[in-house]
């Protein structure tokens, strides 16, 4: 509960008018000298008595904490302060005489209750809906990776078949004319901002609230969708897809450790493998998807479908009430402000005015000193993080897996489609589908797997040593059967060993990145996130599937070559 003093109308005022701060106590006669205010000032002239109203219980800005946490700041010990002290009858500590006050006010009061009540319940998520949020979203963001490889969007150039039959030019390769190595090109785009961007928004989460990085990145990823299938021309569209990687940036470095935070002990590795899980699943949606809308309506709505499902969680990251995660120091950026026992209730009111009036004052200044010490602090961090062994061993091992699961990801379809002939239309069981085979079985393989990875470490007991075990044994069986699967003439004993290995290789998803964020401190989490993916991007499947566009291209001329000789 606070008073505001006489003199500090004109600051108060401004606190009044920012959306997220709930102050309602005011003296009778500040309000009615306040013109720029009608509506609350109609409503309490005329009262004989001062009005109290509840101060909300937590504040969204500056500091989003609750106050009754906050420790006793110097600006309190000033015995001479000209700040009032606070009302009788609502100095205790006790959380029953807040509440009591809060219901004999709100009587009297209904609208101040209602704004309260408003307030303190905005957008507010239990853990489990948490982690659905960030499932969802991960869904989104992978299905658009299977979507732009799909051969509904990502298409062929015209081509002729053997009796001489022009095939039409199709999806995004067949608009642009693209070569195999522009394709390539066009999946690992969207990997150069990601690679900048994940270690900037893993620093910023130390000054910024993470929940609104993920917003803003998440709007930043709608629209460089909407842009995709907008896009006019090759270099307009990998420039969109740079900006869906700055996108995803702010989200990967940042759900998991959150959910690490607030998983039940034993169960951390099978939530991790809930949200890993959403990885091949949702390439393997893309798969399907992007073939089904490419095929009946347009590569270009694709997109703008994605744009659509992804722009309420984009609002949802800044409505939503944030959680502040563990090892991190309280995003207040004043450092009057200190962490106080859980005995303490309720925070003075020149506290509140003195640190947020001078918040108001000198906000900008205030951000540019935060950003920096965030960027001072990132090349600390980034020299502990690199000193670290097991993070180094995680790390070369993930990059080497990805590089080949990027090249499986981006170039599987056509293979398949090539050597096994599977037909672009599905019909029934006797007609095969590329997207509709590779979709299904990486759907299954991959929620079955991942899981699975994720179950077993738990049941292992999940450390380091028992992850790192899981990881090596499911890679090494798994590589076999996907390299043996390829080699095989028969498509049934293909998809029965490619799915085998599937199965192993996303085992490895729960405890590779269980490594990563428990192999150092608490507070480098999110960096280590971050640089993971950096490395696995930028030495695994970005150059895949340019490189292995080069060989595909090379092998066809000369095969081509190769055959025109033996036909002379």
């Amino acid at each position: 509960w606070i008073r505001p003093p006489q003199n500090q109308r004109p600051s108060y005022h401004r606190l009044f008018q920012a959306k997220q701060l709930s102050f309602g106590i005011f003296s009778r006669s500040a309000l009615a000298s306040s013109a720029s205010m009608p509506k609350f000032s109609r409503k309490l002239q005329g009262k004989s008595m001062t009005p109290l109203i509840p101060l909300q219980s937590w504040l969204q800005f500056p500091w989003e904490k609750p106050l009754h946490h906050l420790a006793e700041s110097p600006l309190l010990n000033s015995e001479n302060s000209q700040w009032p002290a606070l009302p009788r009858g609502i100095q205790g500590n006790s959380r029953s005489t807040e509440a009591a006050s809060l219901k004999a006010h709100s009587k009297e009061y209904p609208w101040a209750a209602r704004m309260n009540q408003s307030l303190r319940n905005l957008h507010r998520v239990t853990i489990p809906e948490l982690l659905v949020i960030f499932c969802i979203i991960n869904l989104l963001n992978y299905m658009d990776r299977g979507a732009i490889a799909s051969n509904g969007v990502n298409g062929s150039t015209r081509s002729y078949d053997d009796k001489g039959k022009c095939n039409p030019a199709t999806g995004i390769q067949g608009n642009f004319n693209l070569s195999n190595f522009e394709d390539g090109v066009l999946s690992s785009s969207f990997m150069v901002r990601l690679l900048i961007a994940s270690p900037i928004f893993a620093s910023l989460a130390k000054s910024f609230n993470p929940f609104r990085l993920i917003g803003v990145g998440l709007t930043v990823w709608t629209v460089a969708v909407l842009g995709c299938g907008s896009s006019f021309a090759f270099w307009f569209i990998v420039l969109c897809r740079m900006f869906v990687g700055v996108g995803e940036a702010s989200f990967i470095s940042l759900a998991a450790p959150f959910i690490d935070d607030n998983a039940p002990h034993k169960q951390k590795a099978v939530w991790l493998g809930v949200f890993y899980m959403c990885i091949p699943s949702g390439v393997a949606l893309g798969y399907v998807y992007g073939g089904y809308v490419g095929k009946h309506f347009s590569w270009r709505y694709a997109f703008w479908g994605e744009a659509v499902l992804m722009a309420p969680f984009a609002v949802l990251g800044f409505l939503m009430k944030p959680l502040q995660l563990k090892g991190f120091p309280a995003t207040d950026a004043t450092d009057s402000i200190k962490m106080a026992s859980s005995t303490q209730r309720h925070l003075k009111t020149r506290i509140i005015f003195k640190l947020v009036v001078m918040r108001l004052r000198s906000p900008l200044k205030l951000q540019l000193v935060a950003v920096s010490k965030s960027f001072t602090q990132f090349a600390k961090d980034m020299k502990v993080l690199c000193k670290e062994k097991v993070f180094v061993v995680n790390v070369l091992g993930y990059v080497s897996y990805n590089f080949v699961i990027g090249a499986y990801s981006y170039w599987g379809p056509k293979a398949g489609y090539n050597i096994y002939k599977m037909i672009q239309t599905f019909v029934l069981s006797c007609h095969k589908n590329a997207n509709m085979i590779f979709g299904a079985v990486t759907i299954i393989c991959g929620i079955i797997g991942t899981l699975s990875g994720g179950f077993i470490l738990d049941r292992v007991t999940a450390t380091i040593p028992n992850a790192f075990k899981l990881l090596s044994g499911a890679t090494f069986l798994g590589a076999i059967f996907c390299f043996t699967a390829f080699t095989l003439k028969s498509l049934n004993g293909f998809i029965a060993l490619f799915a085998l290995g599937e199965l192993l290789v996303f085992a490895t998803q729960a405890p590779v990145n269980y490594v990563c964020l428990h192999c150092g401190e608490p507070s480098l989490r999110p960096l280590s996130m971050a640089i993971s993916t950096v490395a696995i991007h930028i030495f695994g499947d970005v150059p895949s599937s340019p490189l292995v566009g080069i060989v595909q291209t090379a092998k066809t001329i000369t095969g081509t070559v190769t055959n025109e000789i033996e036909t002379q």
